[in-house]
């Protein structure tokens, strides 16, 4: 902590850049109380203080070189009386697979795309520019989203090195999107963007603190982000409140021809912090999903105390006892990811710089096998599986595919929310962070994501509260295109609980108050 205190202190006269919401932030430059250099500046320093040195996060991958510039164009634009959108001059950090046309690489964290400096960006990156964000840098991630092996550690990459939670440093950060998590938890930025196949947003979410929404997919264009699955990637907002979330999703979601996927977004896509307005769990029918219960004792209580409130507050609760996804449906998702994972990994690589040498997964694998950095920790036996897949047109692959989305969206979010007349599921999202675990790998639990992510619907986590100073979520899922019924509903919960805490950035939880009780008395 000693540490915490003194990177902090050499921050004392910037602008508080801590705990400030997007929407203060972007006050406070309409308002003139503050410019985006001096904002940006204020990032910089934090990120120097607290993620370089200190507690040491190592959250952020890369700095963007031209994060000033970008912030002094906003700021010339202001003056010169030009109409802004609301989050111009907002500093953001991106995941590093998602692609920006500035001078650094986008690397999944992997060593094999250390050159893909591509000097394109990703659609979603360009609505981020074109609303005036200022691009701050990118962040760490667990090493190709966590797909490379099925013995991971969650939050590492060759790149990056391993993410510390700023709850509990010794804690993990789960994945893929740790860096963002960390980040954002650790008021880095303002709001970050990660991507989720299954659960890559809503657990670092849940882990660190944070609001995090996956979307509908093909809400948002995957176009220039390193893939997994067309038929389960997106990119998403990760952010301290449900307004930041709604904020930045605004600005992310649209149609683009390059995704197909996205075609229908234009007409789907709202003002999300319009329907945040009036937001109320009066009357609002949740259905509590019992089979992803169970996480923990004391996050269950939690969650018990919390649906007693959302009880207290007029909403209806109806449990949910006879719905569980069946144990084949793993093997389906499995079956897609691996298969989806060649195909599109392959054509992306292919459009990359003549720089990238690993050109297809089979040259990542043979890539993998020459360093003594990519291989110390973990192997690549998913990617292995993935290279033996047969392609598109496999059959097994096309019946795991039709079989699982179907199970997971009509005949399950969809039947379940129809037979109850439910306006959303509701569950715990994951347990609290585990102690990062070299020998043993991940050791995260959580049954609710496979249901969004496999469907292909959008899941909201929010801060429920905290389990021995470790955050733990909640997660509301519901149909297509519900992203702003599900972050109504989690506005008026974040209203009613005000269950986020900032992080402490304890060396660990076992030093914590309850340390006393783990030695002899007397």
């Amino acid at each position: 902590m000693v540490l915490v205190f003194a990177a902090l202190a050499a921050l004392a006269g910037a602008y508080p850049v801590e705990e400030r919401s997007a929407a203060q932030i972007a006050a406070d430059l309409a308002a003139g109380r503050t410019t985006s250099e001096a904002v940006t500046r204020a990032y910089l320093d934090r990120i120097a203080a607290i993620d370089a040195a200190g507690p040491s996060l190592h959250s952020v991958i890369a700095v963007n070189p031209k994060a000033l510039d970008q912030a002094r164009a906003v700021d010339a634009a202001r003056k010169a009386g030009r109409k802004l959108a609301p989050l111009a001059g907002v500093p953001v950090l991106l995941k590093d697979n998602i692609e920006t046309a500035d001078p650094v690489a986008t690397t999944a964290g992997s060593l094999a795309l250390k050159d893909n400096i591509t000097g394109r960006d990703a659609p979603v990156a360009a609505r981020l520019r074109a609303a005036g964000m200022v691009i701050l840098g990118k962040t760490n991630l667990s090493e190709w989203a966590n797909i490379r092996s099925s013995h991971s550690i969650s939050g590492w990459s060759g790149v990056g090195g391993l993410v510390k939670n700023p709850y509990a440093l010794d804690r993990n950060t789960c994945g893929s999107s740790s860096g963002t998590g960390a980040a954002i938890a650790a008021s880095l930025a303002a709001v970050g963007v990660g991507t989720e196949t299954d659960g890559s947003i809503t657990c670092p979410s849940a882990l660190n603190g944070l609001v995090g929404l996956k979307p509908t997919v093909g809400l948002v264009s995957r176009t220039h982000i390193v893939p997994i699955s067309h038929s389960q990637d997106t990119a998403g907002p990760m952010a301290r409140s449900v307004a930041d979330a709604a904020l930045l999703l605004t600005v992310m979601a649209g149609s683009d021809p390059a995704d197909p996927a996205t075609a229908p977004a234009d007409g789907k896509r709202t003002d999300y912090v319009a329907a945040l307005s009036g937001a109320t769990l009066k009357g609002k029918r949740l259905g509590v999903l019992k089979y992803a219960t169970g996480l923990q004792v004391e996050e269950d209580a939690l969650f018990r105390r919390t649906v007693e409130q959302l009880k207290t507050a007029g909403a209806e609760i109806v449990e949910i006892t006879d719905f569980h996804p069946a144990p084949e449906l793993g093997e389906a998702e499995d079956r897609v990811l691996t298969t989806e994972l060649k195909a599109d990994l392959n054509a992306y690589l292919a459009t990359t710089p003549a720089a990238v040498k690993t050109r297809t997964l089979s040259d990542v694998i043979a890539f993998n096998r020459t360093s003594s950095r990519e291989m110390g920790l973990f192997g690549q036996d998913y990617f292995e599986r993935a290279d033996r897949t047969r392609g598109l047109d496999d059959p097994a692959y096309l019946k795991a595919r039709a079989l699982s989305q179907k199970a997971m969206g009509p005949d399950g979010i969809d039947a379940l929310i129809a037979r109850d007349h439910l306006d959303a599921l509701i569950a715990p999202s994951y347990g609290p962070a585990w102690r990062t675990d070299i020998v043993g790998g991940d050791h995260d639990n959580g049954a609710v994501s496979s249901l969004a992510a496999v469907s292909g619907y959008p899941h909201l986590t929010l801060p429920m509260g905290l389990v021995r100073g470790l955050p733990v979520g909640i997660s509301f899922v519901g149909p297509a295109w519900s992203e702003a019924r599900l972050l109504a509903l989690g506005a008026a919960l974040e209203a009613l609980t005000q269950a986020r805490r900032p992080p402490t950035y304890a060396p660990s939880v076992e030093t914590g108050p309850d340390a006393a009780l783990l030695v002899p008395v007397g």
